[in-house]
């Protein structure tokens, strides 16, 4: 059974939830602004501007090449959406297609194309995927301090002088200065301090 709502309005709120889910997983602004730069670089080079009675045609020696920018450019936009994993090499291509197509394709669909790429290209490189919500969750116990002070907080000492770590902060339970079991040694006090490896005495 589909769980889309029947009303128009719940359907509208539906699908508009699942594109935002769908455009926070990818460089979705990059893609977009890919896909525009192509456009221009590979339009003007083939249009025919009139002018009241006058017929201005665009079409110049390097449109094949403008063409080829502008497929190149309209797949790289299309990678950063379907394709992300490889959003920083599409998004180094945006850039040196940009950079070529001003002077190969009229200053770059008159600068307007090439400042698409470039900024479609950058947003690509500077794209990184969300944290989960639950890790970010874990790693901030809810007064502002960081897992690794909660953890030293949790730790917990037995009446017979030896500790419990339930949790240390590095993962490591040898670090300088960390409490320690005592392992039935009565010559360990309650805290010890580990020292070229092995544990200093009190007695």
């Amino acid at each position: 059974m589909s769980a889309e709502p029947s009303d128009p309005r719940g359907r509208f709120t539906y699908w508009r939830l699942r594109f935002r889910a769908w455009r926070g997983t990818r460089p979705f602004w990059a893609g977009l602004f890919t896909l525009l730069s192509g456009v221009p670089i590979a339009y003007f080079p083939y249009a025919d501007i009139k002018i009241g009675h006058l017929t201005m045609t665009m079409a110049t020696t390097a449109g094949a090449g403008s063409l080829i920018i502008g497929v190149l450019l309209a797949t790289l936009g299309l990678t950063m959406w379907f394709h992300s994993i490889v959003r920083v090499f599409a998004g180094v291509a945006t850039i040196l297609l940009a950079l070529v197509s001003i002077p190969v394709s009229n200053l770059g669909g008159f600068v307007f194309g090439a400042l698409l790429a470039l900024v479609g290209g950058g947003l690509s490189l500077a794209w990184a995927p969300g944290r989960p919500a639950d890790e970010e969750h874990a790693d901030d116990p809810g007064d502002g301090r960081s897992a690794k002070h909660a953890a030293v907080r949790r730790q917990t000492f037995q009446p017979d002088g030896g500790a419990v770590d339930p949790g240390t902060p590095d993962g490591v339970g040898d670090g300088p200065l960390s409490p320690g079991p005592s392992d039935g040694d009565p010559n360990l006090t309650e805290m010890t301090a580990h020292a070229n490896g092995g544990r200093n005495s009190a007695g």
